[in-house]
């Protein structure tokens, strides 16, 4: 299963970068994340980060829940997640920030083999968990973070 989420911010770049990595923050901005915890900072960035977002569904919201090795490098502006707990663990998740001040181009990739269900795991990341939950909530996530990067 791979899903690609992607977005122009009219922004600077470094400050886009800010927004993106600042997940503690997330709650704040983001109407639909219930919470982000740091469970462990490895430095010099590292942290084991734990995220709960809902997913609606007109008035029903789905609750979702993950834990995830967040690696930010501000060098190349890049921050990669590799969920260690949840239904998608092993998944690979990578933040790709390019571009200059005003016109930058966010784009963040979901990867992963699917949940360890004999015979219909990797059918059900690529026709549910993928684009049901993933891209659903990836894409609001995206949208709230050029809001807040564009304030």
């Amino acid at each position: 299963m791979r899903t690609v989420d992607r977005a122009l911010v009219r922004a600077p770049l470094d400050r886009v970068f800010a927004v993106a990595a600042d997940v503690e923050r997330w709650p704040a901005i983001l109407p639909h994340y219930r919470w982000v915890r740091v469970l462990e900072r490895r430095p010099p960035t590292q942290a084991v980060v734990e995220m709960a977002a809902w997913r609606p569904f007109g008035p029903v919201r789905w609750p979702t829940w993950w834990v995830s090795e967040m690696e930010p490098d501000p060098s190349r502006r890049r921050i990669r997640y590799r969920h260690v707990a949840g239904i998608t663990r092993g998944m690979d998740v990578e933040w790709r920030i390019d571009g200059t001040d005003g016109e930058v181009q966010v784009e963040i990739v979901h990867e992963w083999s699917g949940p360890g269900w004999p015979l219909i795991g990797g059918l059900a990341a690529a026709w549910v968990i993928g684009p049901v939950f993933i891209h659903a909530i990836a894409s609001r996530t995206l949208a709230g973070v050029r809001r807040e990067a564009e304030r």
